[in-house]
């Protein structure tokens, strides 16, 4: 079982960037899939992107293609998303959650391990 530590949210003016960590305490991504969601006030959770561990193969939502990135560092086991020309309605708390296995959904019923969120604030 991995926990999954969420950091790196804040508040940050359109057009501006930020990027968010997903770690793995006490143990490691290998074997995984990490996702990215997101839930703003009054709307339902939203896949953002997900990762594959194993060889970084990588799924984007339509809404963030081209502007958020997301990567992974084996040695420090994180998953990270960088997010740029940011606009209010990325404003979420944003989720980092892992499943076993190679499939990149983005269902979040699929995923097994959830983090806290951190929360990301876009003032236009």
């Amino acid at each position: 079982q991995v926990q999954v530590v969420e950091s790196g949210g804040g508040l940050v003016q359109a057009g501006g960037s930020l990027r968010l960590s997903c770690a793995a305490a006490g143990g490691t991504f290998s074997g995984y899939t990490v996702g990215w969601f997101r839930q703003a006030p009054g709307k339902e959770r939203e896949f953002v992107s997900g990762i594959r561990w194993s060889d970084g193969r990588t799924n984007y939502a339509d809404s963030v293609k081209g502007r958020f990135t997301i990567s992974r560092d084996n040695a420090k086991n994180t998953v990270y998303l960088q997010m740029s020309s940011l606009n209010p309605e990325d404003t979420a708390v944003y989720y980092c959650a892992a499943r076993r296995g190679s499939a990149i959904p983005s269902s979040g019923l699929q995923y097994d391990y959830w983090g806290q969120g951190t929360q990301v604030t876009v003032s236009s």
